[in-house]
């Protein structure tokens, strides 16, 4: 049974663990605006949901317009939400997480390589030459929300050491999938645009040398790399990465000049007298709890702060949205489809054997070659289930397809090849793990 700590009777997660519970949650609603979206797709009023993701709104003034369609909202801005939380959370595990020293990143590094080699070449051999070349990239993606949601299924069963795994996999796989598309599906620079963007960049981490306290400057300056990315020709979801990685996520406080400042202003308070309404007549007590508080303030990270304050809007409202506006696709010939495009069944052999493949060769090679161990009660076979279930691309694998293809019919082959290849490899992680793992696994 797992073990938390508690105070006044009731647990304190930690933070892996609030994570964990952000990401299943999510997961729910995800799948619930998945299985809306197909729905309306496929109905009689398939004809206005296209149309209605296609409605332009923006803004003018004079002879300019700005305008995007609900779509591009949705996966050019608040997208970038997203973006920045995976950014956080890259940030966070390459200081002081999963990935902070070689030796902790081996494993999961390894195994997001070769997660993401395999079903590209694979997605690649398949579509070599035709005119699906463009979508190689799809098949790489794991949707860390949706593996998660699976393993929960799984119960106190799966080791905690398998979550802690999966996890940092899919944060590696994120970072290779940002580069990806940073690299390889930007059509054309801006070089005016991106000097705009660096401007506004400079200006944030200004900002932050010299501890710039309200938020308001933040948010306008990270408006004004998004806007200069969004218009370099770059995907504007990569602002979301760069501006995170400008965030501080280590104490901006001293912890002996916290805990001096802590100590000093509580027995000041202490010999006070102070009360509920004291303070109200002495500025010294006011004045000792306003540095307390702006203390305090200083000991949390902000990098922190913002993922944990963030997570709850993205994985509640920012992806149901997007799989709502992205996943609505006619299933017209259905499976026989999907077994006829070299685009659909490039993905799903990527995203299915691929997958399993790459993960767990490159697992092995890292621990047999000496650079990694496997994690506390995490057996191999517990790895190659771990490795079925990244199989699930379905949010990044829908967003590379936007970006590698145009509307028409090879995204539709891609979203059904998507679909269909992530709903494989649910099942069949699911079915693995539940046949290997034991009765009752114990939980660090």
């Amino acid at each position: 049974m797992a073990q938390h700590r508690t105070v006044h009777g009731r647990p304190v997660l930690g933070v892996f663990e609030r994570f964990v519970h952000s990401e299943v949650s999510g997961s729910v609603v995800l799948m619930v605006c998945t299985l809306a979206a197909i729905t309306w797709a496929n109905s009689p009023a398939a004809e206005f949901y296209f149309a209605l993701a296609h409605t332009k709104i923006g803004v003018s003034w004079g002879d300019a317009k700005f305008g995007l369609s609900l779509q591009h909202w949705v996966n050019d801005a608040l997208m970038a939400v997203f973006f920045f939380v995976v950014g956080l959370e890259i940030k966070r595990e390459l200081t002081a997480g999963r990935l902070s020293s070689l030796r902790m990143a081996a494993l999961p590094g390894m195994a997001a390589l070769g997660g993401m080699l395999v079903p590209a070449a694979i997605y690649a051999l398949l579509n070599a030459g035709g005119e699906g070349a463009r979508g190689w990239g799809i098949p790489m993606a794991t949707d860390i929300a949706f593996a998660l949601g699976v393993l929960a299924l799984l119960g106190e069963r799966a080791p905690i050491g398998l979550k802690v795994f999966l996890t940092a996999l899919a944060i590696a796989d994120d970072l290779g999938a940002v580069l990806v598309i940073a690299v390889f599906y930007t059509s054309e620079i801006h070089w005016g645009a991106l000097g705009l963007a660096a401007l506004f960049l400079g200006l944030l981490f200004l900002a932050n040398l010299l501890r710039v306290r309200r938020w308001e400057p933040y948010v306008l300056l990270a408006l004004g790399v998004w806007v200069g990315i969004l218009a370099s020709g770059v995907h504007a979801t990569v602002a979301g990465i760069l501006v995170a990685m400008l965030v501080p996520v280590r104490a901006r406080r001293d912890p002996d000049a916290f805990l001096a400042t802590a100590e000093a202003r509580l027995a000041e308070l202490r010999q006070a007298g102070l009360s509920r309404e004291s303070m109200l007549e002495r500025r010294s007590q006011l004045d000792a709890i306003v540095d307390l508080h702006q203390a305090a303030g200083d000991m949390r990270p902000p990098g922190l702060t913002l993922e944990e304050s963030l997570h709850p809007i993205v994985a509640l409202f920012i992806l149901p949205l997007f799989a709502f506006w992205n996943a609505g696709v006619a299933m017209g010939g259905g499976i026989g489809e999907v077994l006829d495009s070299r685009v659909s069944l490039g993905i799903v052999i990527g995203l299915v054997a691929g997958k399993q493949l790459g993960i767990f060769l490159f697992a092995w090679i890292a621990v047999r070659a000496g650079w990694a161990s496997l994690p506390h009660e995490v057996t191999w076979s517990q790895i190659y289930g771990g490795a079925c279930l990244a199989g699930i691309g379905f949010t990044m694998s829908l967003f590379v397809s936007e970006l590698a293809f145009g509307p028409g019919a090879r995204l539709d082959q891609a979203k059904l090849g998507i679909l269909l290849g992530s709903l494989i490899a649910a099942a069949c992680g699911y079915l693995f793990l539940r046949l290997r793992l034991p009765g009752a696994a114990s939980r660090a």
